[in-house]
């Protein structure tokens, strides 16, 4: 049974830096894809980071040049170093892995949340002013 499990989230001030971690396990497929998600009671979740199982990254426009995602594949762990931490981005941030056939990507869905199939139980991210 795959798990995914995040860790990390904590509160901060505008400004600061937080970085997350998503340790995904029970699984030994060799194509997949991993990425970040974030909701705000009330709305809906939306992409925020992912690494595609070719090596491409796509970031959200809110985050790009704050937020940067990596990926360790030798511990199948996702990482999300996240600087100059505003408000808006306080959220439930959550890990989500889509396995795939081999050679596929997902593309231009990489950051689509319909598109994952495992998910963790998120971890809060609160920043406050």
């Amino acid at each position: 049974q795959l798990q995914v499990v995040e860790s990390g989230g904590g509160s901060v001030l505008a400004g600061g830096s937080l970085r997350l971690s998503c340790a995904a396990s029970g699984y030994t497929h060799s194509t997949y894809a991993m990425g970040w998600f974030r909701q705000v009671p009330g709305n809906e979740r939306e992409g925020v980071a992912a690494i595609d199982s070719d090596g491409s990254v796509k970031y959200a426009d809110s985050v790009k040049g704050r937020f940067t995602v990596s990926l360790d594949n030798s511990k199948q762990t996702l990482y999300l170093q996240m600087n100059n931490l505003k408000p808006d981005d306080t959220a439930m941030y959550y890990c989500a892995v889509r396995l795939l056939a081999a050679r596929t990507t997902l593309g231009f869905g990489l950051l689509i949340d319909n598109n994952y199939a495992f998910w963790g139980q998120g971890t809060q991210v609160t920043v406050s002013s």
